[in-house]
C-alpha cells in the first residue's frame, strides 16, 4: 500500500478516475471534481509551485475555508517534498506573524480578498513572505501588490512547467519516504506562542488507517468538511482519512449554508465538537416551542420513550416487542423526521471530541438512532488515541485505546501515550519537545484521567488545572475546573463558563449565556431586550441561570470526590468571551489564566461577597474597530448541598 498521501491520490486516480473525490457548492449548485481531475490539477499546481521556487523542506501556509483547490494545494506541496502549514482563516493578521516568522515562510495560498489583505499587512513585519496566491478573485481585480497572483495563473504556469520538466511531478511522489514531514499544525497557544507540531506521512496515515479499520470505513462514505482546516481533527477527517479511504469530501458554500448543505449531502461519517451538537439540539428545541400543542405532545411522548429504549437498541441490548413496535412508530413519526431536519438521516458513525459532552445531550442523539461516539486525541497524537466501539459508547468515557496505542498513568494521574501517530517534534523548540516526549517514546498528554473497570479511559481535567480547595469545610478537596465548566455548559442556556477555586475556600464562576437559546426563551415570555449585555442582566435571566447552577451543585453533591467543587457564587458576564479579545483560542477553549487576570476585579468582588461590581472592557468588533462595553454586574449566591458520600459509595 502507498506510504504517502500523494501516491494514495494517484492510485485512486489510476484505479477509478471518474469517481467523485471532492464536491464544492457554488452558487447553490454542487460541483464535482473526480479523482482523475484532481490528479491533473495537483500536477499543474505542483509544477507551478516548483516554477515559483518552492522546494523540498520549505513551508507553505494555506489559509481559507475547506475548498477542493486548497486540498489540491496541500497535495501539490507534498508532491514537491514541501510542508503545508494550514492556519486558521478567522485569525486576525497579528496571529499569523509568529507562525510565518517561525516557519520562515516565503509562499502562501489563501482563499479570498480578506486573507490577502491580512497577509499583506503581515508582510510588513515578515518580509520573507513574497508570494501570495488567491483562489477567489472577487474584489482583487485591481490589486497591484508585488507577488500577489491568482491560483488560476499558478495553474497555467504549472502546465507550462510540466511540459518542459515533467520529472518535477512524475518523479516527486516516488521519492517521498514515510518518515518525511507531511504537514505542520500550530497549537492554539493557550499559554503563550503557539507551537508548530510536526507530523510525518507515517504518523498521519497510520492513525487515519487505524480509524478506517476501527469503524470499517469505505470509499462509499460521504463527509462534510465545514470545520477549520487548520484544526487537525478536520484535517484528519477531510484529508488524511479521505485519501486513506477514498471517500467523497463535500465543501459547503459557506458557514451560513452548512445546515442546508448537510440535508442535501446526507453525510454517512460525521465529526463535530460538542458545541455543534448542542447548537443542533437547541435549534430543534426552539422550533418545538413554536409547534402546535399536538405536535409538542407527540414529541415529548416519543422522546420519553426514546430516552428509555433508544440507547438500549443502539447498544444491541434486548428490548421488549411492544417497546420495539412503539419505538418503530416513533421513528416514523418523530425520530426519522428529526434526523432528517438535522441532516443526520444517513449517518452511520458520528464522533465528537475536543470537550466533554453532556450525558443528556449524548443520550439524546443515541436515543433517536444516531450512532454518536466519543474519541480522544490531540494535535500531537494525530487525533486517534481512544475510540468508543459500537455498543460501548458512554458519555463519561472517551473509549478504549485504538490499534497501536499504549496508555499508562503517571503517579500524578497524568495520561501518558505511546502511539505510531505521535508528533516528530515541535518545530525549532527542542526544549518543549523534550518536555512532552520521553526517551522511551511516551507522550505527556497533560490530561488527568484513569482507566475504568471496562478498560475505558476517563478524563477528569488538565493536570495543571486540577487543584485543591484551601481552608473552610472543604479544605483539601479536589477542584477540577473543566469538569465543573462542562457540567454548566450541558445546559442549553449556558454557552461558556469559567470556574475559579484553586487555593481558595470555595468555587465561583463566570458564565456566558447562549444568546439564541436565552433570546428565544425571553421572547416566549414577552421579555424585551436590546442586545447581549441587556439580556444577560435581566433578573429573569439571572434566575434562570441560578437554577442551572444549583442543578449542577446538586449533581456535584452526589460525587464524593468533587462535592467540594459546588459553586457558591457566580455572575453572568456582560459580553461573550471571544477569541478576537484574547479570551479564547481559535478552537474555542477558554484561556482561564488570561480571563482571571483580565477580570481580576470581578474575581475579587465574587470572593469579597459584593452584591454587584462595575466593569468596563475593551472589545474588538467584527469590522476591526475597537470599543468598550461596560455594565454593573449582579454577583449572585447559589444554593449548595451536603455531600452525599454514602450514596456515592
Amino acid at each position: 500500500m502507498p506510504t504517502n498521501f500523494v501516491q494514495l491520490m494517484l492510485d485512486h486516480a489510476a484505479q477509478r478516475p471518474h469517481a467523485p473525490a471532492l464536491r464544492e457548492k457554488e452558487f447553490g449548485i454542487w460541483q464535482t471534481i473526480t479523482w482523475g481531475e484532481l490528479a491533473v490539477l495537483t500536477r499543474k499546481l505542483a509544477c507551478g509551485l516548483h516554477g515559483a521556487g518552492l522546494r523540498a523542506g520549505q513551508h507553505i501556509i494555506i489559509v481559507g475555508d475547506n475548498r477542493p483547490r486548497m486540498n489540491a494545494v496541500m497535495l501539490a506541496a507534498q508532491a514537491l517534498g514541501a510542508i503545508p502549514v494550514p492556519l486558521y482563516q478567522d485569525a486576525v493578521a497579528a496571529e499569523y506573524v509568529f507562525p510565518i516568522h517561525n516557519a520562515e515562510v516565503e509562499f502562501a495560498v489563501v482563499e479570498d480578498q480578506e486573507q490577502v489583505d491580512k497577509l499583506l499587512d503581515v508582510r510588513r513585519q515578515v518580509p520573507t513572505l513574497h508570494r501570495i496566491w488567491y483562489d477567489n478573485p472577487r474584489g482583487l481585480r485591481h490589486y497591484a501588490e508585488p507577488g500577489v497572483a491568482s491560483l488560476d495563473t499558478l495553474i497555467e504556469e504549472g502546465a507550462e512547467v510540466y511540459h518542459r520538466e515533467p520529472w518535477v511531478f512524475d518523479d516527486g511522489p516516488k521519492k517521498i519516504q514515510p518518515d518525511d514531514v507531511a504537514a505542520m499544525f500550530f497549537t492554539s497557544g493557550t499559554t503563550g506562542n503557539p507551537k508548530g507540531v510536526v507530523h510525518t506521512h507515517h504518523s498521519l496515515l497510520d492513525r487515519a488507517l487505524a480509524g478506517k479499520k476501527f469503524d470499517r470505513l469505505t470509499e462509499s462514505e460521504e463527509v462534510l468538511a465545514y470545520l477549520p482546516p487548520a484544526w487537525i481533527g478536520q484535517n484528519i477527517f477531510s484529508y488524511a482519512q479521505w485519501l486513506a479511504c477514498g471517500y467523497v469530501v463535500n465543501c459547503p458554500e459557506s458557514g451560513a449554508t452548512v445546515s442546508i448543505d448537510m440535508k442535501e449531502i446526507g453525510p454517512t461519517y460525521y465529526f463535530a465538537p460538542p458545541r455543534i451538537f448542542e447548537g443542533l439540539l437547541t435549534s430543534v428545541m426552539i422550533r418545538m416551542e413554536d409547534a402546535s400543542p399536538l405536535k409538542r405532545g407527540l414529541f415529548h411522548h416519543f422522546m420519553k420513550l426514546a430516552k428509555r429504549v433508544g440507547p438500549a437498541l443502539m447498544d444491541g441490548q434486548p428490548v421488549g416487542l411492544l417497546d420495539k413496535l412503539h419505538y418503530a412508530l416513533g421513528s416514523f413519526c418523530i425520530y426519522g423526521p428529526l434526523r432528517n431536519t438535522m441532516g443526520l438521516s444517513r449517518v452511520r458513525v458520528a464522533y465528537t471530541a475536543g470537550e466533554a459532552i453532556g450525558p443528556d445531550l449524548f443520550t439524546f442523539y443515541r436515543s433517536i438512532g444516531i450512532n454518536l461516539k466519543q474519541l480522544y486525541g490531540s494535535t500531537e497524537t494525530a487525533v486517534f488515541v481512544c475510540l468508543q466501539p459500537d455498543h460501548e459508547a458512554r458519555a463519561d468515557t472517551v473509549g478504549v485505546p485504538c490499534e497501536g496505542v499504549e496508555i499508562k498513568l503517571a503517579e500524578n494521574g497524568e495520561v501518558l501515550v505511546k502511539s505510531p501517530g505521535l508528533l516528530k517534534e515541535y518545530y525549532k523548540n527542542p526544549r518543549a519537545t523534550a518536555e512532552v516526549l520521553t526517551a522511551e517514546g511516551w507522550y505527556h498528554t497533560s490530561d488527568a484521567g484513569f482507566i475504568d473497570a471496562h478498560g475505558h479511559l476517563k478524563i477528569i481535567d488538565r493536570v495543571k488545572d486540577v487543584g485543591h480547595l484551601k481552608g473552610g469545610a472543604n479544605d483539601g478537596a479536589m477542584f477540577a475546573p473543566k469538569y465543573v465548566e462542562n457540567k454548566l455548559k450541558f445546559f442549553p442556556h449556558i454557552k461558556e463558563a469559567v470556574a475559579f477555586g484553586n487555593g481558595r475556600e470555595r468555587v465561583c464562576a463566570f458564565i456566558n449565556i447562549d444568546m439564541e437559546a436565552v433570546g428565544n426563551w425571553a421572547e416566549k415570555r414577552n421579555l424585551p431586550y436590546a442586545g447581549y449585555t441587556d439580556l444577560a442582566s435581566k433578573p429573569e435571566v439571572l434566575a434562570l441561570i441560578r437554577e442551572c447552577v444549583e442543578q449542577v451543585n446538586a449533581d456535584l453533591a452526589r460525587d464524593a470526590l468533587l462535592a467540594g467543587s459546588q459553586i457558591h457564587r457566580f455572575l453572568v458576564l456582560h459580553k461573550e468571551l471571544d477569541a478576537d479579545d484574547g479570551e479564547m483560542t481559535r478552537t474555542r477553549k477558554v484561556k482561564r489564566g488570561f480571563i482571571q487576570d483580565k477580570y481580576q476585579v470581578l474575581v475579587d468582588a465574587l470572593y469579597a461577597g459584593k452584591p454587584e461590581q462595575f466593569i468596563e472592557t475593551a472589545v474588538k468588533f467584527e469590522d476591526g474597530r475597537s470599543g468598550s462595553v461596560s455594565a454593573t454586574l449582579k454577583l449572585l449566591d447559589a444554593k449548595t448541598f451536603p455531600a452525599q458520600t454514602q450514596q456515592a459509595a
